[in-house]
């Protein structure tokens, strides 16, 4: 084979992979918008709130199946970068108490993180490589070196919005079996905060009523204070 063809190949196989990478975009996009439109509504704490008892029911009736589909609700509204994971982390610290709201929330949250991150480094991360590859160079290599201080530093601040770190972190070579477990302690924090907030509320109607701006008591702020890193 000449160079002529194989450079020919490389850019048919080049051609042909972005496409896949196209298709694939376009279908996780479309799965993230259908399911925001069709259960947005029902993550909402109002529209829990009015289905309360048919919750305590399922949960008395179905003890192991409610922790499989909470799981897995958590971790698709994670990994699809959907709104409403502030809300469910409030509602399982009510539904499934401190402990078991936390071991549920954090693991979850992890997998749900994980995903996102996948799906940005896969779909999107060659296209930035190409756009930018010479000026992220030098980012990249002090990700390579210290990129778990700085994940676990974002992961400390909550005002950082999650879905911005998986996506941005996808672009960079850090491995993913870092992402993991540095995700996963530095999630743990503001997870046991917002589910030990959830696990005060005797009921899901005072939950909606107050709101999640209305769990910002004074012990809530300090602790997420508490949080944020401190220059020494």
């Amino acid at each position: 084979m000449t160079l002529s063809g194989a450079a020919t190949d490389r850019s048919g196989a080049v051609k042909q992979s972005n496409v896949v990478k196209g298709v694939a975009f376009l279908v996780v996009a479309a799965v993230g918008v259908s399911a925001y439109l069709f259960f947005g509504d029902a993550l909402s704490l109002e529209h829990l709130a009015e289905r309360e008892t048919q919750l305590r029911r399922y949960r008395s009736e179905h003890p192991i199946q409610v922790y499989v589909i909470a799981f897995a609700a958590y971790a698709g509204v994670t990994g699809l970068s959907l709104p409403g994971a502030a809300v469910l982390t409030l509602v399982y610290g009510w539904y499934f108490g401190l402990v078991r709201g936390v071991v549920l929330v954090s693991f979850a949250s992890t997998i749900g993180a994980t995903l996102a991150f996948l799906l940005s480094r896969y779909l999107l991360r060659d296209a930035v490589q190409r756009r930018f590859g010479e000026r992220l160079s030098a980012f990249d290599q002090a990700l390579a070196a210290e990129g778990a201080f700085y994940l676990f530093t974002l992961r400390l601040i909550p005002a950082v919005p999650f879905f911005i770190i998986n996506l941005v972190m996808g672009l960079t070579p850090i491995r993913t079996s870092t992402y993991w477990w540095v995700s996963q302690l530095g999630m743990l924090p503001g997870t046991a905060v917002y589910v030990y907030a959830g696990s005060t509320f005797p009921d899901l109607k005072t939950l909606a009523e107050r709101g999640v701006g209305g769990i910002l008591s004074p012990q809530l702020i300090a602790a997420f204070i508490a949080l944020v890193p401190h220059p020494r």
